[in-house]
């Protein structure tokens, strides 16, 4: 008591510490049925044994690699370290492992890879297995285990670090319900015990072993992690030592605990500095078997860590309850340390010491509460420079409309011009000039001041060449205004009730995108809009079959298009009706074909069959977040005791998509369809999925690898195929049934690839897809002689709704990451993501696809209706984005920022790159766009 022992860091608790983290491990795993049944070690010692029980509480979002870091540095992860758990860089913040090296520790790690790349030249003994290869949960596992025994008789290490996959990948490939769970459990608590009884045995006389057993994540139901449902969020936490008092009376509910604390609590007991950057509380009754002062000591030190980490990012900290709370209880500890030195052992001193020690715990838990709220730090410049791109280039597509949507289709940005001009070098100028400013006064690291200047020129010149193109179209389009019109037809144009549908839906979601709940349930949107534009559909039928003329059947099913007819003089004459070699009786004769018979009771039936399968689609996956637990129909189909319909289910939807593919495929591509189908089929047999109807016994599940590739070698020559014919209309001849045959096969091609990549239960979706794109084409589309912006934009919300007809949402846990890997035999980066993001943007993408082929393949279309599509499509998927950019910039504090909005903005931001890359696809099959460049 002479000497202060303000300066020094306690002395460890334990002399050696295991952590053996199980991937995806949920808290029902251990302490639910599943717990008792298939880890009966592990229960009884969470029962009975010398243990302390949690359920640690994890952030979203609930992927690996921020989970790891979470874990370490007591600190919460930024949601772009989702797409960094790809790749994970080294990390620099102060953290637990770096800590432990620093004070000699000696660290041994076995396990998940991401470990290594976040802490290398820590660990004196490591081998690292990859993570994302999802098909593998045997060997995975295997590779951490084997090297147990060897270590465990060893004594020339301080911390030994496990990380078991074979549970998560079991999650991605069948759910938390599959059958593979159990013996994976089972397996878990014989290593658990296998630890455990080694570090009885081998524990010093001074100093007791810690077993830390927690999870980085849990699962959802089905399977997969990212979000922030309850399965996904609580993880157990055990601490096992024999320090700890045994348990006895009855069994408690565990306490709940944030996944933060264990970075703290292990500092405690390593006898470590508490990490900088922490915002986790000590888990007191790990330290409980100490005297009352030792405890006392620990909760100031992790008091102070967090009074000092809020003033570093808290101006106005010393109003913050927290700290005012820590600055009393600290005031207390001072008078209650003089009267234990006065010698004062009486039971009063003890309970005063109780007293402050819950004063500490308040502290504690309101000072974490503020910094997790404040600890997100935006880089606001980088946010503002990217957001004013984002919204020039959407005023630029809005102001580009007139032109775009013309009979020339013509969409040119003028940028050379400004280049010359004064305004620009004027705004060059005054950019640059708060370039400096900010990134010379800036406190915090800003991504765009560490650009090199090069790169940050660049894009000041893009910003003021775009803002004064801007200011050349909005000139431009005010002096045509004053100029006499020269075609009264486009004033005089009036708006269908598809029109008014299209634009009320597309503000209507927009605005929607401003509210956490209509994000989480987004899918109710595209199935109220696809609803509602089928019953408009239905209405338009109607009146042209039954309501009208025969001329005014033409006349009134789109006056948009007058755009396109200006040169017709015939009132009763379509855009989509060439003038040449076409007469009128031919028109009236093919129109009163139409009339007769049944192919207008069809043609009015097909909304509502769209109507059935919508809603058929609707039962097979429950998403989003409110109803995402309630049992659906893909539910009771990939239960094992339902294997039997599954097959015959996934047997006849590939039939039907190999007959409503194959009818404009060639001769050579039907065969290859065939055989691809076939192939899929094989391969669901081959990884356990389905059965064949001459199985009866249990047959060997494998990973499919031979019969993947085949189906890969089918898709890829189908692709090629119709590449081949592409390139031969585009270079060699203009022919456009070549053009349209190779559009298609390339379509058929990746139909193919959706079809293995695709879950068995979700390949009705597929069938559905393309029965709803034929029956839309032959009685809708056709018939009717939609405009192609209409049809565009139909294209467009088929697609975001089949999209979430997927079972796919805007939360992280919905992506099936399994699809990534089929066919390959280990983790292979650029082949992985792209069939992720092909097989969760499905439906988008095959919806993209078929407009194009549609519009390509109408030859009574005029030559622009591909460009038109083509900006249409931009234009639709510009629009949401960018509101939604600004929005989110300023909902940035909102209480969901980082479960509800960050993943929807993920999502979107993807989406981006794969409109870009269908828009670069249209324009290459833009005939009309080669003919104005030759022009």
């Amino acid at each position: 008591g002479m000497i202060s022992n303000w300066t020094k860091i306690p002395a460890p608790l334990f002399s050696k510490v295991v952590i053996v983290l199980i991937d995806a491990l949920r808290d029902d795993f251990v302490f639910g049925s599943k717990g008792k049944q298939f880890m009966p070690y592990t229960t009884q010692v969470v029962e009975k044994g010398t243990s302390y029980s949690f359920v640690a509480e994890a952030k979203p979002p609930t992927v690996t690699m921020p989970r790891i870091k979470a874990l370490m540095t007591g600190s919460i992860p930024g949601f772009i370290d989702v797409v960094v758990n790809l790749n994970s860089p080294a990390l620099l913040d102060d953290n637990l492992i770096w800590q432990a090296k620093a004070a000699g520790k000696r660290i041994i790690f076995y396990g998940d890879d991401t470990w290594v790349k976040l802490f290398p030249k820590h660990f004196v003994e490591y081998d690292g297995t990859t993570s994302f290869f999802v098909s593998d949960f045997t060997e995975v596992d295997d590779n951490v285990t084997r090297h147990l025994d060897r270590v465990l008789e060893r004594e020339d290490w301080d911390i030994l670090i496990l990380h078991y996959l074979g549970l998560d990948h079991i999650g991605h490939i069948s759910g938390p319900n599959s059958p593979l769970v159990g013996p994976k459990l089972r397996e878990m608590d014989n290593i658990l015990k296998k630890i455990h009884i080694s570090l009885l045995s081998k524990e010093e006389a001074s100093l007791p072993s810690l077993l830390v057993v927690c999870g980085d994540h849990g699962m959802s139901e089905t399977g997969s992690h990212g979000g922030s449902s309850e399965g996904e969020v609580h993880t157990p936490l055990l601490f096992i030592s024999s320090a700890f008092e045994k348990r006895s009376g009855p069994l408690t509910q565990p306490e709940r605990v944030q996944q933060t604390d264990l970075a703290s609590t292990l500092a405690v007991g390593l006898g470590l500095p508490i990490s900088r950057n922490s915002v986790g509380n000590l888990i007191l009754p790990v330290v409980a078997g100490k005297t009352m002062r030792e405890q006392l000591r620990f909760v100031h030190l992790n008091g102070f860590q967090l009074s000092r980490l809020l003033q570093e990012n808290t101006p106005a900290y010393e109003k913050d309850p927290g700290y005012e709370h820590f600055k009393i209880a600290e005031k207390s500890h001072g008078n209650w340390i003089k009267l234990y030195l006065e010698g004062n052992n009486s039971e009063i001193l003890l309970n005063l010491g109780k007293k402050l020690l819950k004063q500490y715990l308040e502290a504690l838990k309101t000072l974490s509460s503020s910094l997790s709220k404040q600890v997100a730090q935006y880089d606001m410049y980088s946010m503002m420079v990217g957001t004013a791109i984002i919204m020039e280039v959407l005023l630029l597509l809005l102001l580009s409309v007139p032109k775009a949507l013309s009979k020339r289709a013509e969409f040119e940005v003028p940028l050379s011009p400004p280049l010359f001009s004064l305004l620009f070098y004027l705004m060059c100028l005054m950019l640059f000039a708060v370039h400096v400013i900010v990134c010379t006064s800036a406190e915090s690291l800003c991504y765009f001041c560490s650009m090199s200047w090069l790169t940050a020129v660049g894009v000041m010149m893009l910003i003021s060449a775009l803002m004064c193109g801007i200011l050349s179209a909005i000139v431009k389009i005010f002096e045509n205004s004053r100029l006499p019109l020269k075609n009264p037809v486009v004033s005089s144009s009036s708006w269908s009730e598809i029109d008014v549908l299209i634009l009320a839906g597309t503000i209507g979601h927009v605005l929607s995108l401003g509210a956490s709940s209509f994000i989480e349930e987004e899918h109710q949107t595209w199935y109220f809009l696809i609803n509602t534009l089928c019953l408009v559909l239905c209405q338009e039928i109607c009146r042209n079959n039954f309501l009208l003329k025969e001329c005014d059947l033409q006349h009134s099913t789109n006056v948009k298009q007058n755009y396109d007819s200006l040169g017709e003089t015939s009132e009763c004459k379509n855009i989509d009706i060439p003038a040449a070699g076409s007469s009128n009786l031919d028109k009236a004769t093919s129109s009163s074909e139409f009339m007769e018979g049944s192919y207008k009771w069809i043609s009015l039936a097909t909304p509502w069959v769209i109507l059935i399968c919508c809603r058929l689609l609707r039962s097979l996956n429950q998403t989003g977040v409110q109803w995402a637990h309630r049992p659906d129909f893909g539910h009771w189909l990939t239960s094992s005791e339902h294997k039997p319909e599954l097959s015959f289910l996934a047997a006849v939807s590939l039939l039907m998509i190999f007959f409503l593919v194959q009818r404009r495929c060639s001769l050579v591509s039907k065969i290859a369809m065939a055989l691809g189908l076939l192939g899929v089929y094989s391969y669901r047999a081959a990884v356990g999925n389905v059965i064949f109807p001459w199985q009866h016994g249990g047959k060997d599940i494998s990973k499919g690898i031979t019969e993947a590739r085949f189906v890969y070698v089918f898709v890829l020559g189908i692709v090629f195929t119709g590449t081949k014919d592409l390139l031969k209309s585009q270079v060699i001849s203009a022919d456009s049934s070549m053009k349209s045959t190779g559009l298609w096969e390339v379509y058929s091609g990746l139909v193919l690839l959706a079809a293995l990549l695709f879950r068995p239960h979700n390949l009705p979706v597929l069938v559905f897809c393309l029965l709803i794109q034929t029956m839309m084409t032959k009685y809708i589309w056709r018939p009717l002689k939609f405009d192609a912006a209409q049809i565009t934009i139909m294209h467009y919300w088929f697609g975001q709704a089949f999209f979430y007809f997927q079972g796919n949402s805007n939360g992280i846990a919905t992506v099936d990451v399994s699809a990534g890997f089929v066919g390959l035999e280990s983790y292979v980066e650029i082949p992985a993501i792209f069939l992720t993001a092909f097989a969760t943007y499905a439906g988008p993408f095959l919806w993209a696809i078929h407009l194009l082929c549609y519009l390509s393949s109408e030859v009574s279309r005029n030559s622009a209706a591909v460009g038109h599509g083509c900006f249409c499509y931009a234009l639709v998927r510009s629009i949401p984005v960018a509101v939604y950019v600004v929005l989110v910039t300023g909902l940035r504090y909102h209480l969901f920022i980082w479960s509800v909005f960050s993943p929807k903005l993920l999502y979107e931001g993807v989406h981006v790159f794969i409109t870009a890359a269908i828009c670069l696809l249209f324009t290459a099959m833009d005939q009309n766009h080669f003919h104005r460049a030759q022009d």
